[in-house]
């Protein structure tokens, strides 16, 4: 069967779209994306195409512009492009450029498909894509529903190339001489992906030649593993967990005991309430010690211990959302935000003027774990740049923060002493000196 048979097969097979629908594809000028373009115009598909220009190529991204506003001119469709001023994105938010470029070009294409009526939006990702993702995920920790790969469809955004290799993809694009472009960071090893891409995959390859078919069935069967799960969840979720005015409890004696708890556990707080890895870690920690009345946060909600139960409840506006910070943890949550920690030598921190979401800390000054909770009257610190100090009611007034703000204001603390009044300013005391050496660089990013 021949790729652009495959492909209606694979969409036909996975519901993704009709000959109904208006299918916004995301079109970079790589090869991937532009032979997504003529397959679905091949087929008869309603599409538009939407080409994202960060401008961190130069020359380069410009030319791609040129070229996939051609291409889409050839087959008729309409064409949106969107220049992004990436770079000042990144030093406003301290995301790096990955994480900046994803979030703009995503809050684009919603945006786009909201305003001109596309019923999907179509993404290039190939099972090459897929099989790295299994590895990033791996090597970063991960239950099993991180190592099934890239969802084929999630919400508007589907991905009808998963089931083709780039090596298929590549060949299709020779015989059908579809231009593309060939992005020169991707030979780059700063990535982790592709790090995995041009090192890791070619050395397995070397000893099983048809690495990328056992792995797309390998994902299938994981993918499948999870199904599976999700439907053995639920049913311990009807048993288990009950519900009164907006709070859930987890009967944990209602739990099988021939089943690992903490694998149920984590699979009812993850897929039910958006609880991370490593705070459900800390909740099962806790467990064990008999913690009764600890509190362990998500987005939107908070996890308590109350003998032999977990309650969870909406993060209520004036809770103080007390969460213990251990040395080595990676990440904590704050309200609706995120905070990952990063600990390095001085000698690596390239630039001592961050913006106001990241904070560089002297990490020897620290005493763990720190404490993370919203702000109190009362508190008070040493604002970075001052001698004295200053109440934290009255830095918020200073500042014009509203009302609404200051009640998703949070302080992390090191004792009894703020360090950081998060996203604001960071206390004197804990400030880098000539003296420093090692350093705590926090990340505050919006979930």
């Amino acid at each position: 069967m021949n790729l652009l048979d495959s492909f209606q097969r694979y969409i036909d097979e996975n519901d993704l779209a009709t000959h109904d629908d208006r299918i916004l594809l995301t079109v970079s000028g790589g090869v991937d994306s532009m032979v997504m373009l003529s397959l679905f115009t091949r087929c008869g598909y309603r599409v538009g195409v939407a080409h994202c220009n960060f401008q961190l190529r130069g020359a380069e991204s410009d030319e791609d512009e040129v070229l996939v506003e051609d291409e889409a001119k050839k087959h008729g469709a309409a064409f949106y492009n969107r220049r992004f001023e990436t770079r000042a994105e990144m030093e406003r938010t301290g995301e790096s450029m990955e994480m900046a470029a994803r979030r703009l070009r995503y809050a684009w294409f919603d945006a786009l498909s909201r305003e001109h009526g596309y019923t999907a939006i179509a993404i290039a990702h190939h099972a090459d894509d897929s099989i790295e993702t299994f590895f990033i995920n791996l090597l970063r920790g991960t239950g099993l529903r991180g190592l099934t790969g890239i969802s084929t469809q999630v919400g508007k955004v589907i991905r009808p190339l998963l089931f083709a290799s780039r090596k298929e993809i590549l060949e299709y694009a020779v015989q059908n001489r579809i231009p593309f472009r060939e992005d020169s960071s991707n030979r780059s090893t700063k990535y982790l992906r592709n790090k995995i891409r041009l090192g890791l995959i070619p050395r397995i390859r070397e000893i099983n030649p048809k690495f990328t078919s056992l792995m797309s069935r390998n994902l299938a069967r994981l993918t499948d593993a999870q199904l599976f799960i999700n439907h053995g969840i639920e049913r311990i979720r009807s048993e288990a967990v009950t519900s009164d005015t907006g709070i859930d409890t987890i009967h944990l004696d209602r739990l099988d005991p021939a089943f690992p708890q903490g694998f149920v556990i984590y699979e009812l707080l993850s897929s039910g309430y958006g609880f991370k890895g490593d705070v459900i870690d800390a909740l099962c920690h806790s467990l064990e010690q008999d913690a009764t009345g600890r509190r362990f946060y998500a987005r939107e909600r908070v996890a308590s211990i109350d003998r032999g139960k977990i309650v969870i409840a909406p993060i209520a506006p004036d809770d103080a959302c007390l969460t213990t910070v251990r040395k080595g943890a990676p990440r904590s949550y704050c309200g609706n935000s995120v905070l990952y920690y990063e600990y390095c030598d001085i000698d690596t921190i390239k630039n001592f003027g961050v913006p106001e979401n990241i904070a560089q800390i002297d990490a020897d000054r620290l005493q763990f774990p720190l404490t993370l909770r919203r702000w109190r009257d009362g508190d008070w610190f040493v604002p970075f740049g001052m001698t004295g100090r200053k109440k934290v009611s009255d830095f918020l007034v200073d500042a014009k923060v509203s009302v609404a703000e200051k009640q998703r204001q949070f302080v992390l603390l090191s004792g009894d002493e703020i360090v950081w009044l998060v996203g604001r300013r960071i206390d004197d005391r804990y400030r880098l000196t000539p003296d420093t050496e090692n350093v705590l660089r926090i990340t505050k990013e919006i979930v």
